[in-house]
């Protein structure tokens, strides 16, 4: 009989979550109307919703060594050469709460373009429960994800962004893809990663977890964690910290008390807003000291 697998940190954090009351949510109707994925639960009525002013947006075709990738990007309308910014999202598709994301980023002046880099395993935001999503986002090979987002970001460049100041932000599974990149991208300035795993369970597509990358690290990477994330518990954050300090890399890791995984996504009943509009500014002082914002 074989053993069950050993389930990813992130997808624990995502899981183990405090009870909540059914009130002030959308029914499922109306969540899949207005762009957001199922399979996270359900979705907050009050989710923050950006608008489009200002801006221009729309449907991103990224060419891949296999064909071409669908992506969404959003930008300061009429504003040259804008830095670039990846967004790498949660394992559940490029749904509205990731595309509001990239407004957001795009309302601080950034090119931000957030890749399907799941694509080949089809639309995965229309996927209503975990367990079907697991083995497909679990089965992304590293190299490949690697590789997408180094032709997301020469899509950029193709589109006048200025990838001489590119940064990244990522979420869950793609908080752990944030450290990734940094330690492949020679290009990269800097990376925001919210509660992105940081041990990964075996798995041949995924050679090196973060932790046994930290050495590796070549743009600097602010790291923000919740206390009660039941994936990533705060001792990990803190061994990894203390990797990347010995390996004299520059990183900052910063714990939200009583936060848990999820706090940012404004969508789910895991939203903490405190924690989440503390991390966002955190994350945009980090990407103005590295010369990723102006």
């Amino acid at each position: 009989m074989s053993a069950e697998p050993q389930l990813t940190s992130d997808v624990i954090g995502l899981t183990k979550v405090a009870p909540f009351s059914r009130r002030g949510f959308m029914t499922a109707s109306a969540a899949v109307t207005a762009g957001y994925t199922l399979a996270a639960g359900p979705v907050r009525a009050d989710a923050i919703k950006t608008d489009t002013g200002g801006l221009a947006d729309g449907e991103a075709k990224i060419k891949v060594t296999d064909g071409e990738m669908p992506g969404y990007f959003a930008r300061p309308a009429g504003v040259s050469n804008p830095p670039v910014v990846l967004v790498a999202m949660e394992i559940f598709g490029l749904h509205e709460y990731i595309k509001d994301v990239t407004r957001r980023l795009a309302k601080l002046g950034a090119l931000a373009v957030a890749p399907d880099y799941y694509f080949r395993k089809g639309d995965l935001s229309k996927i209503t429960d975990i367990p079907q999503l697991m083995p497909l986002v679990n089965s992304k090979p590293d190299a490949e994800l690697l590789s997408d987002l180094d032709s997301t970001v020469a899509w950029a460049k193709s589109q006048g962004g200025d990838t001489a100041r590119l940064g990244i932000v990522g979420f869950c599974r793609g908080g752990r893809t944030v450290w990734e990149y940094a330690a492949h991208s020679g290009t990269l300035k800097a990376g925001a990663a919210f509660y992105g795993s940081l041990v990964d369970p075996p798995n041949p597509a995924w050679p090196k977890s973060p932790t046994q990358l930290a050495g590796e690290m070549k743009a600097p990477v602010i790291g923000l964690y919740g206390e009660a994330d039941a994936g990533i518990s705060v001792a990990q954050v803190e061994a990894f910290k203390a990797a990347l300090a010995a390996d004299k890399k520059t990183a900052e890791l910063k714990i939200y008390p009583g936060a848990p995984h999820g706090f940012h996504a404004d969508y789910r009943p895991s939203y903490r807003k405190d924690a989440a509009e503390d991390a966002w500014s955190q994350m945009q002082a980090w990407f103005k000291k590295y010369a990723v914002l102006g």
